[in-house]
């Protein structure tokens, strides 16, 4: 049986190669993923640096729409519904240059199960905030080089039939 993580993995290279090829150009790579919280790494190499040699803003924007975004997506998929996700709001504070490969981190899981929860008693779209953070283990340890808040916006479209 595959791990959550390669399953996260192959659902994440799946929607880059087909819905948003950006996501698949960045390869982002997930690390850690559970109930509570996702972590993807995005490598800093000619694909993602800018002229100063650090993560290029388009990269830690992707980086963060993938954390959040992914772990609503899981958490949708686990409890057997289909979702209907966007964003509609994105504030980001950069703290320090990411000169490394950078980590995302989303510890929402909690917050998105009661929006998924909402959702689906009530019909209707829910939207909340969901922070991000980002940093540079290599570089910077533990240390935030930057920080997202990203307004989740989803709906439960449907059920998905479970397999028997």
């Amino acid at each position: 049986m595959e791990s959550r993580v390669a399953q996260a993995n192959k659902m994440l290279k799946q929607f880059g190669k087909h819905k948003v090829k950006l996501i698949d150009y960045c390869t982002p790579e997930i690390i850690e993923i559970s109930d509570d919280h996702l972590s993807l790494k995005i490598p800093l190499n000619d694909k993602t640096k800018n002229h100063l040699e650090s993560m290029y803003f388009g990269a830690l924007a992707i980086g963060a729409d993938v954390a959040a975004g992914l772990l609503a997506m899981d958490m949708a998929n686990s409890s057997g519904l289909e979702v209907s996700l966007a964003f509609k709001s994105v504030q980001g504070e950069f703290l320090r240059r990411p000169e490394d490969d950078v980590i995302f981190s989303c510890y929402q899981g909690k917050m998105i199960r009661e929006m998924l929860e909402k959702s689906h008693q009530t019909g209707t779209r829910v939207d909340e905030p969901v922070s991000v953070t980002v940093t540079c283990p290599a570089r910077d340890g533990n240390e935030p080089v930057a920080t997202f808040s990203l307004t989740l916006s989803l709906k439960v479209v449907s059920t998905l039939a479970t397999a028997e």
